[in-house]
């Protein structure tokens, strides 16, 4: 039996503007990839990424699911039931 997300209605964000992470701009740091907190909006890098800024967040807000914002991708990956959706 596939595992299911049970987080699904928790999406809220499909979309943004922002084209790099915000906290290693701060930080004067570069980023692989970047993701999108599909519940609030936050931008941050991938875990290939030395600060790992969208997997922190979603530890530190329990918020489950990002999604890709690289071009040509349009996956989405919960965290807590670690399934693509």
């Amino acid at each position: 039996m596939p595992i299911v997300c049970s987080h699904l209605d928790q999406i809220r964000v499909l979309a943004t503007q922002e084209t790099t992470c915000p906290e290693c701009m701060a930080a004067g740091d570069s980023w692989v990839h970047l993701r999108l907190c599909l519940t609030c909006g936050h931008v941050g890098c991938c875990d290939d990424s030395k600060n790992k800024h969208a997997s922190r967040h979603a530890a530190s807000s329990g918020h489950p699911i990002i999604g890709s914002l690289e071009p040509g991708e349009a996956w989405q990956w919960c965290y807590i039931d670690e399934v693509i959706v």
